[in-house]
């Protein structure tokens, strides 16, 4: 029997980033240990920098900026 350990990290986010970390794992398998809930996932340690780079990409692809954002829902109209 041989027996592997892993470094992990406990990743709480929201489901729909969760989503985009599952997506990005399953083109690789590089990334994730387990997916616990609905909220959180144990990450490989050693993958952390990588997987935040490439979520930050897939964001920039996905999530339009918002120029001059107060960040306060009173600009909304």
């Amino acid at each position: 029997m041989k027996i592997t350990l892993v470094k992990g990290v406990l990743v709480e986010c929201d489901p729909s980033i969760k989503s985009i970390i599952l997506n990005l794992d399953h083109e690789s398998n590089a990334y994730v240990i387990e997916d616990l809930d609905e909220t959180h996932l144990l990450v490989k340690e050693n993958t952390l920098q990588e997987l935040k780079a490439k979520l930050e990409d897939r964001l920039k692809e996905t999530v339009p900026v918002v120029e001059n954002d107060s960040d306060s829902d009173r600009d909304v109209k």
